[in-house]
């Protein structure tokens, strides 16, 4: 809550790295916003909240937390082998298995399973720069 990606992250990146902010959060903005607006076989669907829900969860494991999300969304959105598919990939990726990942979402097409994986690889890699970040500015001041 105290260092957020786009009140601190962003500027401080593009200060030290021209540009690489911009293309950093565009990366982020594309991913997270990616949405084919279906779930398994319903076509039409509003899949905003579940991809917060799946990125403010990743962010949540890394001990991450923004006091405006409702976090009850994450346990009426995302079932249990969900969570600990993402919790595994995000922490031990090296302990992810094919069981693990067939377990979760068992009807839903392979390419909703591969966006869950875009998602939680790119809140990881935001989580991981909002705490090397937040570090050089320490540093700095």
């Amino acid at each position: 809550q105290d260092y957020t990606w786009e009140d601190h992250g962003f500027s401080l990146i593009n200060r030290l790295y021209p540009d690489v902010g911009q293309l950093l959060d565009e990366k982020f903005q594309v991913v997270y916003n990616l949405t084919y607006n279906t779930i398994a076989m319903h076509c039409g669907v509003d899949t905003s909240m579940l991809r917060r829900a799946i990125w403010n969860y990743v962010h949540c494991v890394f001990g991450i937390r923004y006091d405006d999300y409702d976090y009850g969304e994450v346990n009426q959105l995302l079932e249990r082998n969900l969570k600990i598919y993402i919790k595994t990939v995000a922490c031990y990726p090296e302990k992810t298995t094919k069981q693990i990942y067939t377990k979760f979402w068992r009807h839903f097409k392979h390419s909703e399973k591969v966006h869950i994986n875009l998602l939680l690889l790119e809140a990881r890699m935001q989580a991981a720069l909002l705490y090397a970040l937040r570090a050089v500015t320490r540093y700095m001041t």
